[in-house]
This record gives structure tokens, sequence and C-alpha cells, in this order.
């Protein structure tokens, strides 16, 4: 399983997205590509052409788009259930400031949004782990601690 992000990260939020990644099985690995350059059209086909070009052709692509599904816990881990059927293989791709180009979106079989607030994207790297880690939690039969929550 991989994620694949447009710039680079360190700092707290990296720690915090080691912290989780880890204790994915498979472990989460990070692929971290240069920001593009130039007027936002041309930063987000620069990006895409970077990212479409670190994609493996059997990678199943879940992007994290504000325009995507938001499911709640339980729901994203009965997704990466079906997600781990289709495919062993899986890549989620995160964009830059400008967002996802559309070749990008094109390619994903899935869309995926931590709602409709503003997330920094350093900071979207570690909540993207953390809830794969929940959801796989939740598959494994780990009590859920807001299951039942009126």
């Amino acid at each position: 399983m991989r994620l694949l992000a447009i710039g680079k990260g360190g700092g707290p939020e990296r720690t915090l997205f080691d912290r989780y990644a880890k204790r994915i099985k498979p472990a989460l690995a990070l692929v971290e590509l240069p920001d593009g350059v130039g007027a936002p059209a041309e930063i987000k086909r620069r990006e895409a052409s970077a990212l479409l070009a670190a994609l493996k052709p059997d990678e199943f692509v879940i992007a994290l788009d504000q325009d995507g599904t938001a499911p709640d816990s339980p729901e994203l881990a009965h997704r990466l259930a079906g997600w781990m059927e289709r495919s062993r293989k899986l890549a989620f791709i995160i964009g830059g400031a400008e967002g996802l180009d559309a070749t990008l979106l094109a390619r994903a079989g899935a869309r995926l949004s931590l709602g409709r607030l503003t997330w920094p994207h350093m900071l979207v790297r570690p909540m993207l782990a953390e809830q794969i880690y929940r959801a796989q939690m939740i598959l494994a039969g780990h009590p859920y601690h807001r299951a039942g929550r009126p």
C-alpha cells in the first residue's frame, strides 16, 4: 500500500504519519514528489504528470479529493476491505495546493474526502494514515469506540 503525495514533509506531521504508517498492514509507504512550478494550470499538469508516472499499472488509485465521498470510519473500513479484495495494491494520492488534475481523477478508481474543511496537505497525510489504521482495526474486530452512539 502506498501514499503518493506532492511536497516534501517533515517535522511533527511526519512523525505522526510514521507512527500510524508502521501499524498498517501492509505498511503504508510514502512517496513524496516535488511541487510543480508555474501558473496554477501548469502546476496541476506537472504534478499530475509526476504522480501518473509514479503510479504502477496494477495499482488501484484512491484520490484524496474534496468532492469525493466522505464516509464515516466504519464505512471507510467497509470500502477499504472492498478495495483490497479487488486489488492487493492500493495507491492513495494527495495533490498539491492547486488540487488534482482531471487526468488523475480519471485514473482514480475512487475519490475520498476527509470533509469539506480545508486541511494543510502535510496534515492530511497522518490523518489518512490514522483512518486507514482505524479501518483495519475495525475490520479485525476491535471494538469501535463510537459504535452505537446516538
